[in-house]
């Protein structure tokens, strides 16, 4: 059974805690099942996006969230990362926002490639 989005983010926003990165919502979504993002800020202007992972991507774990980073360089302006998450509010208005901010770029997150 997977995890709904609210519990999943309040646990993932603890896990953040406890390791040493500040993280907040910036955005709400639906509690049952809305998709999550995560922006991770370096703090110099910078920051890496990411997203659900295509359910395909991990067919043999149908009962953890994975998530892919959503653009190919590494690292990306934050305005490109805005524009990107306004295109996301858009097409699903109950999205879930998080940020954290870590200078190292660390994202505590299962991700698939």
């Amino acid at each position: 059974m997977r995890l709904t989005s609210d519990f999943f983010v309040s646990a993932y926003l603890r896990r953040c805690g406890v390791e040493g990165a500040f993280a907040g919502l910036r955005r709400r979504g639906g509690a049952e099942a809305g998709a999550i993002f995560v922006v991770i800020d370096r703090i110099d202007g910078t920051g890496t996006l990411y997203g659900p992972a295509p359910q395909s991507s991990y067919d043999d774990q149908p009962s953890d969230r994975a998530f892919t980073r959503l653009h190919t360089p590494e690292v990306l302006p934050r305005e490109e990362i805005e524009k990107r998450l306004e295109r996301e509010i858009r097409f699903d208005p109950d999205c879930w926002i998080v940020e954290v901010e870590d200078r190292a770029g660390r994202h505590f997150l299962a991700t698939v490639v």
